[in-house]
């Protein structure tokens, strides 16, 4: 079966909670917060800030969505904005997080780029111009921990649709279906043949990179998360 194929076949199963998913990151880069409601995948539903899914984008590098998901609900946005390093990293390690420490230290470091970075969401409409400059290690709006695919999970999850999440499950993805030529890592320019692959099969979709996402990440793991 084609990647094209397998896309299609799954779209029908779950083309309800992708569209769900899509709007409330919509609603949370147009009104500043959204309801997310994960089930029928994980029993958790909560509102969401902006601070609070920059925070959610860190803790998940090589880590998984889920605990993820469930840290952002039980923290909130003021949590990720208040808690003490001390009171973060404590409770990061309650749920079982092997970085706890470190992510900790990355959130609390990026309170103070949040007036920043909210500043150039608000004058740049170019969402791959904002991954550069929050990605790039000599931008004054770099986030620690950030790289290409944080900064596209970030901005997927407040609504800018064209960026490409190449993570471990797309990484795979994209692998298995030889459309990605062999790479034992994701470099940047490793990440940038990746986003192109991506941007093929969505337009022969008619999907959104960012609604793409989601159906892939679906077939590798059988949930629509985020």
């Amino acid at each position: 079966m084609s990647a094209l194929e397998e896309i299609k076949k799954v779209i029908p199963h779950v083309e309800k909670y992708v569209k769900r998913r899509i709007e409330e990151f919509e609603k949370l880069g147009r009104e500043g917060y959204t309801h997310y409601d994960f089930k029928p995948f994980l029993d958790v539903s909560f509102k969401a800030g902006i601070f609070s899914e920059l925070s959610f984008c860190i803790l998940t590098a090589n880590s998984s969505a889920s605990l993820g998901i469930k840290i952002q609900a039980y923290l909130g946005e003021e949590g990720f904005m208040d808690k003490s390093l001390e009171e973060l990293t404590n409770i990061l390690k309650d749920f079982g997080h092997r970085y706890a420490q470190q992510r900790a230290e990355r959130i609390v470091e990026a309170r103070s780029k949040f007036e920043e970075v909210k500043k150039l969401l608000e004058r740049e409409k170019n969402p791959k111009v904002i991954r550069q400059l929050l990605a790039d290690t000599k931008s004054l709006h770099k986030i620690k921990g950030f790289g290409y695919k944080e900064a596209s999970h970030f901005l997927r999850n407040i609504g800018f649709k064209e960026v490409a999440i190449v993570d471990r499950h797309i990484f795979r993805f994209l692998m298995e279906n030889r459309l990605l030529r062999h790479a034992k890592t994701i470099t940047p320019r490793v990440y940038i043949e990746a986003e192109k692959a991506l941007e093929g099969l969505a337009s022969h979709l008619n999907l959104t990179l960012g609604e793409l996402d989601l159906y892939i990440f679906y077939i590798k793991t059988k949930k629509v998360l985020k």
